[in-house]
């Protein structure tokens, strides 16, 4: 993970074709090193999700090559890597599942969902209005009011949403746009034998969390 580390800083300062393409060779050896690190990852992670069992680390890994066709910024390579534990199908599931992004200065873990489309949201909204007791017992728990600050609140609504009762008890729970968690993490945290097992503590403690959305999204 130190090398990963060294090699994001470096690119960070040269993003750019030239280098990247000068030091490609350590770039894929990286990279592999990472596919294999987020393999083992997958495994420890089934240990309590079993639905993950079997995903292909190459299908959770992000790929380095910004998109900048729509983007003012105009730097052709990602300055992390990152990956997305989610079945079926990795970084192109539509499920909850568990994210790890590691950038000098910036790793995090996440889960849940991210931006999930209007319809997905308004049916997430519903569920968490039926099942507000269930739901709030999963934010409420000690283990995960420890590790999550809370729901990511990025454009988050100012006013309950119809048509849901604007004097409704937990109406600030159904303001949210984005449904996922985050935690902030140094880059020791990743490092060594005992980091993998370190990370799947973090995402045993959003599997609830999870379950909770990847029912409603399963049913719609």
């Amino acid at each position: 993970m130190k090398a990963i580390f060294d090699f994001l800083r470096k690119l960070r300062d040269n993003n750019d074709r030239e280098w990247f393409n000068a030091h490609k060779p350590e770039y894929l050896e990286l990279k592999d090193r990472f596919e294999k690190w987020i393999s083992e990852l997958i495994e420890r992670t089934a240990d309590f999700d079993e639905e993950v069992r079997g995903l292909a680390a190459k299908d959770c890994v992000y790929r380095i090559y910004r998109d900048t066709r729509f983007s003012p910024d105009k730097t052709p390579y990602k300055t992390h890597f990152g990956a997305y534990i989610a079945s079926p199908g990795g970084r192109n599931s539509n499920r909850a599942g568990y994210y790890v992004h590691l950038e000098p200065d910036g790793s995090l873990l996440g889960g849940g969902l991210y931006c999930p489309d209007p319809a997905l949201l308004k049916r997430l909204r519903q569920d968490i209005y039926d099942n507000i007791e269930e739901f709030t017992s999963i934010l409420q728990e000690k283990a995960f009011v420890k590790e999550f600050t809370g729901i990511d609140d990025t454009d988050k609504l100012k006013r309950v949403p119809a048509p849901f009762p604007a004097d409704f008890p937990q109406g600030d729970l159904l303001k949210y746009k984005h449904y996922d968690v985050v935690t902030y993490k140094p880059e020791t945290f990743f490092e060594g034998t005992e980091a993998i097992a370190r990370v799947a503590e973090v995402f045993k403690k959003m599997y609830t969390f999870n379950r909770f959305l990847n029912y409603t999204v399963d049913e719609g």
